[in-house]
C-alpha cells in the first residue's frame, strides 16, 4: 500500500520538541530580572515542574549558558552567541548598517533600525555619531508597537480590517501622560501615517523624547522593518525632525529596497 501522507496538523504535531520549548522559554525568564534566580522562583516563572526546571538548567549550565553556586542561576555571556548568530545572519543589518551610519554622521544624531515581533519593535542595529555614542536605544531593547513611531510605520502595512483587531489585543498601557491608548484614535493615526509614508510620535513612548521613522520596503514592497532618528524635546523641535531628518530616513530606505529580498 502506498504511505499516506500527514497533514501539515500532524506534522507541527509530532515535529514539536517540547523539550526545547521548556529550555528557551526558562532562559526567556532571566530578562525578568536583574539579578540570579532561585531554581524555585525560575520553575514559577517558566510554568515549569521543579524537576523539570531543574534538569533544563543543568542542561543549560552544561552547555555554558547558564552558572551556578548551587543555590543561585544566572546566565553567562556565552548566551550572547546566540544574539550574535542572529545580527551576522540577519540580512537586514547587513544591509542597512551603513545606512545607518550614514544617516548618523548627515544629522548628528542615532539612528535605529526595528522590526515586529508580536505586539513589541526590537531595536536590531544602529548607527551612531561619535558625539553622542553613549546614548539611544541598546540593540535588543524592546517598546510597545502601537506607541512608538517605529511600530506604527510598520502596523501600516495592515490595512484597517486586519489592523483593528490586532490592536484591540494588544496591551496598551500608557507609558506617558502623552501616550494614545484609544483604538479609533491610534487606527485613525496609523492610516494618517501610512498616507504620509512616515511616523513621527512625541513623547508617548518616552517622556521627553520624540522621534520620526520611516517603513524598509523589500523589493516586492512589503514592509520589512523601519529606520528611525530622534531626539530629546528640548534640543530638537518637531520642525526640525520633518525638516532635516525625514529625508535622510527616505533616501536611506529607498536606497536598499533592491537589495532586501
Amino acid at each position: 500500500m502506498p504511505k499516506l501522507k500527514r497533514s501539515d496538523t500532524e506534522e507541527r504535531a509530532t515535529d514539536f520538541v517540547e523539550s526545547l520549548d521548556r529550555g528557551l522559554r526558562l532562559l526567556q525568564v532571566f530578562g525578568t530580572t536583574s539579578g540570579p534566580m532561585t531554581l524555585s522562583d525560575l520553575a514559577r516563572a517558566a510554568d515549569l515542574p521543579r524537576a523539570t526546571a531543574r534538569r533544563i538548567l543543568f542542561t543549560l549550565q552544561h552547555g555554558g549558558f547558564v552558572a551556578s553556586d548551587s543555590k543561585l542561576f544566572s546566565l553567562t555571556p556565552h548566551v550572547l552567541t546566540l544574539a550574535a548568530s542572529f545580527l551576522r545572519s540577519n540580512q537586514l543589518v547587513a544591509v542597512l548598517q551603513p545606512v545607518l551610519d550614514r544617516i548618523a554622521t548627515a544629522a548628528q544624531e542615532i539612528s535605529s533600525l526595528a522590526v515586529l515581533d508580536g505586539e513589541n519593535v526590537v531595536f536590531i542595529a544602529r548607527g551612531s555619531p561619535i558625539r553622542v555614542f553613549s546614548a539611544g536605544l541598546e540593540i535588543g531593547y524592546r517598546l510597545p508597537a502601537f506607541c512608538t513611531s517605529v511600530g506604527r510605520a510598520m502596523l501600516g502595512q495592515f490595512d484597517d480590517a486586519t489592523l483593528s483587531p490586532r490592536l484591540k489585543t494588544m496591551k496598551r498601557d500608557a507609558l506617558t501622560p502623552q501616550t494614545v491608548t484609544d483604538v479609533k484614535a491610534l487606527l485613525k493615526t496609523i492610516g494618517a501615517d501610512r498616507a504620509k509614508g512616515y511616523s513621527l510620535v512625541d513623547r508617548e513612548a518616552e517622556p521627553h523624547f520624540r522621534s520620526i521613522s520611516v517603513p524598509v520596503r523589500r523589493y516586492d514592497d512589503t514592509i520589512v522593518a523601519a529606520i528611525n532618528m530622534g531626539a530629546h524635546v528640548d534640543r530638537v523641535p518637531v520642525k526640525e525632525l520633518i525638516d532635516r531628518f525625514l529625508p535622510l530616513l527616505r533616501e536611506g530606505a529607498e536606497s536598499v529596497r533592491s537589495q532586501l529580498l
